[in-house]
C-alpha cells in the first residue's frame, strides 16, 4: 500500500491523519471523562462511589467485548463507510449519556460510545497505515494516536472544568460536538477507496488460547495495565478529599496527563529491544510506589507527588505490552495478528474494568485511601506473570 490511494483523491496523508487524530481525541476524552466528573454524577443520581465507578468499568467492559466482536462482524464493510458509522454511533452514545435522567440510561449511553471506541481503534489504525508508504506506517499510527495522548493531557481536565462550571452533561455534549467535527473531517479528508484488511479466519480465538505465550501476554496486558486504575478511577475524589480546590484539581489533572504523556513516550523508547525485561522493571517500580501511597496519599503535597509518579508509571507499560503481544502473535499465531490486536485492545479495557471495580469495592468497604492495596497486588501479579512469560518465550 502506498500514497497513490491519497494522491488519486488529492488529499494529503497529513490531513487524513489529522482527521483521524481529531476523532481519537474525542474518543480518548470520553473514556476517562467520567473520572473527572464522578463527584458530580454521584451528586446528581445519589449513588455510591462504587456504583459511580461503573461509568468507568462498564465502559471498559463494553470496549473489551466490542473490539474483537465488531472487528470480526464488520471486516467486509468498506473502511470509510465503517469509520463514518463508528463516529455517528459515538456521537449518539455521548448524547444519550448527556440527557440521561436515570443512572441506568447514563450507563447505556456509555455502552453505545464504548462499542464505537473499540472498533475505531482497530479501523483507524489500518486506515492510518494505508495512506502512507510502508516505511512510514509506524509514524502514521503514532500520529493518529496523538489524539489519545492529547486527550489525556487536555481533554479530561477540560471536561472536568466544564463540568465544574456548567454541568457534567455539558461536558458530554462538548465531546459529542468534537465527535461531530471528527465525523465531518473524516468525511472530507479520508479517501474512499481504501484497501480492505485480510479476511479474518475462523477459530482465531481458540488458536490464541492454545498458544500459551499469546494467551499469557493478553493476561499480562489486562492485569499490568489495570494496576493503576484502583486509584486512578477515584483520583478526582481523592484530590478533592486532600483539600485541593476545583481550579487546582483541573491543574493537577493536566499535570497528571503530562506525566502520562512523558511516561508513554519513554516507555515506547525503552521497550523496543527487550519489552519483557523492561515491563518487569516497570511493574517492579509500581509496587513500592503503591505501598507508599498507603501512608502518603492523605498528605496534600506528598500525596500529589505520588499521584504524579503514578501518572509516569501508569501508561509507561502500554508500548511494551502492545509490542510484545504483536510479536507473540506474529511468531505463534501468524494468521491471527489482526484479531490479536483487537483482543489486546480488549485486554487493556479488561484491566480498566477490573481495576476500577476492585478499587470501588475497596473504597466502599475499607476506605478511599486503601485503594492502592489493590493496585500493588495487581502489579505484583503482573510482575510474576511477565517473568513466567519471559521463561516460556525463550524456552
Amino acid at each position: 500500500m502506498d500514497t497513490t490511494i491519497v494522491k488519486e483523491h488529492k488529499i494529503s496523508p497529513t490531513l487524513t491523519l489529522l482527521a483521524l487524530a481529531v476523532s481519537a481525541f474525542a474518543i480518548g476524552s470520553t473514556e476517562f471523562i467520567s473520572v473527572g466528573v464522578m463527584p458530580l454524577i454521584i451528586k446528581t443520581f445519589h449513588v455510591s462511589l462504587a456504583t459511580a465507578g461503573l461509568t468507568v468499568s462498564v465502559y471498559a467492559a463494553s470496549v473489551m467485548i466490542g473490539a474483537p466482536v465488531f472487528t470480526s462482524l464488520t471486516s467486509r464493510i468498506p473502511r470509510k463507510a465503517l469509520l463514518l458509522s463508528i463516529m455517528i454511533t459515538f456521537i449518539i452514545g455521548n448524547l444519550i449519556t448527556a440527557i440521561a435522567l436515570i443512572f441506568p440510561i447514563l450507563l447505556a449511553g456509555r455502552v453505545v460510545a464504548a462499542f464505537a471506541h473499540g472498533l475505531f481503534m482497530s479501523v483507524a489504525t489500518v486506515i492510518a497505515a494505508s495512506v502512507v508508504y510502508p516505511m512510514k506506517r509506524a509514524s502514521a499510527i503514532a500520529t493518529m494516536f496523538t489524539g489519545l495522548t492529547v486527550a489525556t493531557v487536555t481533554g479530561v481536565p477540560l471536561g472536568t472544568f466544564i463540568g465544574q462550571h456548567a454541568s457534567w452533561r455539558i461536558s458530554f455534549v462538548v465531546i459529542a460536538v468534537i465527535g461531530l467535527i471528527g465525523l465531518i473531517s473524516n468525511a472530507i479528508l479520508v479517501p474512499k477507496e481504501l484497501p480492505m484488511p485480510a479476511k479474518i479466519q475462523r477459530g482465531s480465538l481458540m488458536r490464541m488460547i492454545k498458544a500459551p505465550v499469546v494467551l499469557l501476554s493478553l493476561i499480562v496486558t489486562a492485569d499490568g495495565y489495570g494496576a493503576s486504575f484502583p486509584v486512578y478511577s477515584y483520583m478526582t475524589t481523592i484530590i478533592a478529599d486532600q483539600g485541593w480546590s476545583d481550579s487546582a484539581s483541573v491543574i493537577i489533572l493536566i499535570a497528571y496527563g503530562l506525566a502520562v504523556a512523558v511516561g508513554n513516550t519513554v516507555g515506547g523508547r525503552v521497550a523496543n529491544a527487550k519489552p519483557l525485561k523492561v515491563l518487569m522493571m516497570m511493574f517492579a517500580a509500581m509496587i513500592p510506589m503503591m505501598l507508599l501511597m498507603l501512608v502518603g496519599l492523605q498528605a496534600q503535597i506528598f500525596g500529589l507527588i505520588l499521584i504524579l509518579i503514578m501518572g509516569l508509571l501508569a501508561f509507561m507499560n502500554v508500548p511494551g505490552l502492545q509490542l510484545f503481544t504483536m510479536q507473540a502473535a506474529e511468531k505463534y499465531t501468524p494468521n491471527d495478528v489482526q484479531m490479536a490486536s483487537a483482543f489486546n485492545i480488549a485486554a487493556f479495557n479488561l484491566g480498566i474494568m477490573i481495576g476500577s471495580y476492585v478499587g470501588g469495592i475497596v473504597a466502599d468497604g475499607a476506605g478511599l485511601y486503601l485503594t492502592p492495596i489493590a493496585g500493588s497486588v495487581m502489579a505484583a501479579i503482573a510482575l510474576g506473570l511477565t517473568w513466567l512469560l519471559s521463561r516460556l518465550h525463550t524456552a
